[in-house]
């Protein structure tokens, strides 16, 4: 019970050095930004750690903490370590985020790698994988045991005797020689993903598109896609289009439509009709009966009438 009473209260000596610890926290910290000493909390038997306010810019509500300590029955204090620390109330900065969820559309630069995530939502497997097909493949077991009996038939010896037994049947064999042979390919979900996010790059609701004079299904520069997504999209081609190079959607438009210059211009108000078969006379002078105020034989105007 002595022993935790003597840790919780802070020894005498070490308490008393705030001189010492004010001067460690000044020797660790630019000039001028150690401020007031803010209290001292006690670590243990004869181990002391002082707080200093830190008056640096960007750290607000941080501390210098200093600790001392002075071995059993000396009586000189030494010190500990120096170290920053923040408060209550002190300014920190944002908890940190993985990198993956930190990117976004348009941060890469010349060089950048992205890897994939082996479960990303937006892929699926393009190809099994496995050797043997599935049940269900076009190439069954049925069809895989001819293609073995017409390789050997065409081989000087059975093909289980070859140093490399042929794979053919296989469905990577078969995807590799169509061409078709990636890993993953864009699910259901990251069609959807990019189908939106080009919807709302150049889609029809942008303002380009609410002015344009027609839909991109009708410009004679759009490029169709192939799959599913051409129903919906398509690549723009117009190098003076401001989606040049991009994915727009069919009811997107803009003002480099291809057949812009031969839509039926806006009405326009008619000219203003000018009768040039009148003379309207504009005299120099007013005539002496035009104003309010009559004039009087003397040529002085008459009185108001104001009171």
């Amino acid at each position: 019970m002595s022993a935790t009473t003597r840790s919780r209260t802070p020894d005498r000596l070490c308490a008393e050095a705030v001189d010492l610890a004010r001067a460690a926290a000044e020797e660790a910290a630019a000039p001028g930004v150690v401020g007031e000493h803010a209290g001292l909390v006690s670590e243990g038997d004869r181990v002391v750690t002082h707080f200093f306010e830190c008056k640096e810019m960007g750290y607000r509500g941080w501390r210098w903490a200093v600790t001392v300590a002075r071995a059993s029955r000396a009586k000189v204090v030494t010190l500990d370590e120096t170290v920053l620390l923040p408060g209550t109330d002190a300014l920190l900065a944002p908890e940190w985020v993985p990198w993956s969820e930190r990117l976004r559309p348009g941060d890469m630069g010349p060089g950048d790698l992205l890897p994939t995530d082996a479960e990303d939502l937006r892929l699926e497997p393009g190809y099994s994988g496995e050797d043997e097909p599935a049940p269900n493949a076009p190439i069954s077991e049925e069809m895989a045991q001819l293609a073995e009996a017409e390789d050997a038939e065409i081989t000087p010896q059975a093909p289980a005797a070859l140093p490399l037994v042929p794979s053919r049947g296989s469905i990577a064999s078969v995807a590799e020689e169509l061409g078709m042979r990636r890993a993953r390919v864009l699910s259901r979900y990251g069609l959807h993903v990019a189908a939106d996010r080009w919807e709302e790059s150049y889609g029809a609701k942008t303002a380009m598109a609410q002015a344009a004079p027609a839909t991109c299904v009708s410009c004679g520069f759009l490029n169709p896609v192939g799959g599913s997504l051409g129903q919906a999209f398509g690549l723009c081609a117009n190098e003076f289009s401001p989606a040049d190079g991009r994915v727009v959607s069919l009811s997107y438009g803009c003002g480099g439509h291809s057949e812009a210059a031969v839509m039926p211009a806006p009405a326009r108000p008619a000219p203003p009709v000018i009768d040039e078969t009148r003379v309207d006379p504009f005299p120099l002078r007013p005539s002496p009966d035009s104003g309010s105020v009559p004039v009087g034989p003397d040529g002085s105007a008459s009185e108001y009438g104001h009171s």
